[in-house]
């Protein structure tokens, strides 16, 4: 195998039935910006445009079974957390990630609130993230609410978004992307702050229903760059370009919040 990054991207997260969010907006993404997906799924859920309907976790030691052999096998550029919905399987991805991949670089997206208000996470959950997954990660990318679920610090400005990203890197990140989606406002500004700087990057707001699945998107899309050896800013800077297309180029499925259009790529070849 050749040296360097190869843009392989183990993505450990829950499958959305709606193909907006989860696993496979995860792939999508990923594929899309040129890296290779692999899975370890942690949750079947029932979903559509309008909510979560119903959720049936997938046994820990299935979700070990699969990253382990998938290490072991292929390796990983770079690791993407997403759904985890129980602080036991939080701390068994932590330790597996520690034992068999301590070196590659991990996006860390606390989902924890579905685009639909749904809660996916439970308090002790919340709690093992900020202990076993925040501490080295090479990026966190919580919005706003989730902000302040693991800082216990409210998010409502750009201020706001620094004290928290402060907060993170406090915690033993190595970086905190912080999003404004959810604060008010014609501009939408996201900050990063890693141990080296911090960059802040505006975009209008789009006004759409299409917003399922932007989060799992965004750091999916990041890990796929990371993957491919770039830096933490320009792998951010990318895949928000991305997404932001994504979301432009949506179809408008469903009735509640629709999904964006990951394959745009394509459309314009």
């Amino acid at each position: 195998m050749p040296d360097g990054p190869q843009g392989r991207v183990l993505i450990i997260a829950g499958s959305d039935s709606s193909g907006g969010a989860g696993i496979q907006a995860d792939i999508k993404a990923v594929t899309m910006l040129g890296g290779f997906a692999m899975t370890a799924i942690t949750a079947i859920t029932a979903q559509d445009t309008r909510g979560v309907h119903g959720v049936w976790p997938v046994p820990i030691e299935g979700v070990i079974g699969q990253m382990r052999v998938t290490l072991a096998d292929i390796g990983a550029d770079a690791i993407k957390t997403g759904m985890l919905g129980s602080a036991p399987l939080v701390e068994a991805v932590a330790e597996l990630l520690s034992e068999r991949a301590q070196l590659v670089p991990r996006v860390i997206d606390p989902v924890m609130v579905a685009t639909s208000g749904d809660r996916l996470v439970d308090a002790k959950a919340v709690e093992a993230i900020r202990s076993e997954l925040v501490p080295n990660a090479r990026l966190v990318t919580p919005n706003a609410p989730e902000a302040e679920v693991l800082t216990g610090k409210a998010v409502d400005s750009v201020s706001d978004q620094r004290r928290a990203a402060e907060a993170l890197l406090e915690l033993g990140a190595n970086g905190a992307l912080v999003k404004g989606g959810h604060i008010g406002g014609d501009v939408i500004t996201d900050v990063l702050q890693t141990t080296t700087g911090e960059w802040v990057f505006e975009s209008r707001r789009i006004e759409t229903r299409s917003t399922h699945g932007t989060g799992c998107t965004l750091a999916s899309a990041i890990a796929a760059l990371l993957a491919q050896g770039k830096s933490v800013p320009d792998s951010v800077e990318q895949a928000r370009e991305y997404l932001l297309k994504a979301i432009r180029a949506a179809k408008g499925f469903g009735t509640g919040h629709g999904p964006v259009h990951h394959g745009w790529v394509l459309d314009e070849e």
